[in-house]
C-alpha cells in the first residue's frame, strides 16, 4: 500500500490480512518511547546498573554501564544471548571488549532489554501501551491485543522479545503518523522532536558491523533505518522500518509518500518462504516515488478517515 498526501495512491493484495511483522517491532517500541521521554517517565541516560537490568548468568560490570540510549541504538556493547535469533550476534565480539556507544551491532539483546526497560519504568506492558498510546487513536482495524505475547527462550535471556502481529493497511498509519510529526487528525500522539531524534543518523553504514550490514548501505537511528541515498534520489530522507522475509515500513518525506509492505509469514506451516529483499523493495519504492501523479481526486479513501 502507498499513501500519498494523505489518501491511498496504490493497493495491492489483502492489504487487511495480518500476520507477523517480525523486526518492524522495534521501529514500532522507538515510537512508542517518545511520549514517556518527553514527559520525563523514561531518562534515555540511565545505566542499566541504575535500572537494575540484569540477565540470566549476571551481566559484566562494562555492560551495566550501557546507557538506555545505547540500546535504542544497537551500540550497548552487551553481547550476552538473546532470547530469539535473527541478529548478527553470531558476529559479535568478545564479552567486555566494547565500550557501551562505541561499536554499532544489530544484537536483540539490545532490543529485547529496551521492552523490559519501557516496561519497567512505564508500569505499562508494551501491548498495553500500543493499544492505548497509538492503536485506539489512529483506528487501527485489524490490531487484536489478545493475539500478543512476549516470546522467547527465558533460559537463555530474561528478556523476552515483543512481536507484533499487523496488517499492512495498520503497518501504512503507523508510517503516516511518522511521516506527519507524529500527529494524527490534531492529536500528538509522538513528540515531533522525538520522530526527529529517532530517525537521525547515530551510525552510519561505514561505522556498521560485522561487513555484510555495511554493505547494505543503510544509516541507523533509534530502531529505525536511514536510507543513505543521494540528494537528486527520489528516496532521499527517507527512513524505514524493516523486519525479515519482506516486511517495510518505508517514509519518504521527500514525496509525502508512506510505502507499507508485507509478505505473509508463515505460508501454511513453511516458516521459511521466499523473500522480499530490500533490494527488491527499494526498487520498486523508487518507482513508485519518482511517478509524476500526486493522488488528489475527491471520494477517494483517505488514511485518516477509517476506511483505509
Amino acid at each position: 500500500m502507498a499513501v500519498q498526501d494523505g489518501r491511498v495512491l496504490f493497493s495491492e493484495g489483502p492489504v487487511q490480512a495480518v500476520s507477523i511483522v517480525f523486526s518492524v517491532r522495534k521501529s514500532v517500541l522507538s515510537m512508542m518511547y517518545g511520549k514517556y521521554v518527553a514527559n520525563g517517565t523514561i531518562d534515555l541516560d540511565r545505566t542499566l546498573a541504575e535500572l537494575g537490568i540484569d540477565d540470566v548468568g549476571g551481566l559484566l560490570p562494562i555492560e551495566r554501564q550501557a546507557r538506555l540510549r545505547d540500546l535504542l541504538a544497537a551500540r550497548s556493547g552487551v553481547y550476552h544471548p538473546a532470547a530469539n535469533g535473527g541478529d548478527d550476534s553470531a558476529a559479535a565480539p568478545p564479552r567486555g571488549s566494547q565500550a557501551p556507544g562505541s561499536y554499532f551491532l544489530y544484537n536483540n539483546w539490545d532490543f529485547n532489554a529496551a521492552g523490559t526497560a519501557f516496561e519497567r519504568l512505564t508500569g505499562l506492558g508494551i501491548y498495553q501501551a500500543f493499544s492505548q498510546d497509538l492503536a485506539a487513536p489512529l483506528q487501527l482495524e485489524d490490531f487484536d491485543p489478545a493475539r500478543h505475547a512476549r516470546t522467547g527462550n527465558a533460559r537463555r535471556s530474561r528478556h523476552l522479545a515483543y512481536p507484533f502481529y499487523l496488517s499492512t493497511r495498520d503497518m501504512a498509519r503507523l508510517g503516516y503518523l511518522m511521516l506527519r510529526q507524529g500527529n494524527w487528525r490534531g492529536q500528538q500522539l509522538v513528540p515531533p522532536d522525538w520522530i526527529g531524534q529517532i530517525t537521525r543518523e547515530t551510525t552510519p553504514s561505514s561505522q556498521m558491523h560485522p561487513p555484510h550490514t555495511a554493505r547494505r548501505g543503510f544509516g541507523y537511528g533509534y530502531l529505525w533505518w536511514l536510507l543513505e541515498e543521494p540528494s537528486d534520489s527520489p528516496l532521499h530522507g527517507a527512513y524505514m522500518a524493516w523486519g525479515v522475509h519482506g516486511q517495510y515500513i518505508l517514509v519518504v518525506p521527500k514525496r509525502e509518500l508512506v510505502i507499507a509492505h508485507k509478505r505473509q509469514v508463515p505460508v501454511g506451516d513453511d516458516w521459511n518462504p521466499s523473500w522480499v529483499g530490500p533490494v527488491a523493495f527499494l526498487r520498486a519504492a523508487r518507482m513508485l516515488a519518482a511517478a509524476p501523479c500526486r493522488e488528489r481526486e475527491r471520494g477517494r479513501p483517505g488514511i485518516d478517515k477509517g476506511t483505509v
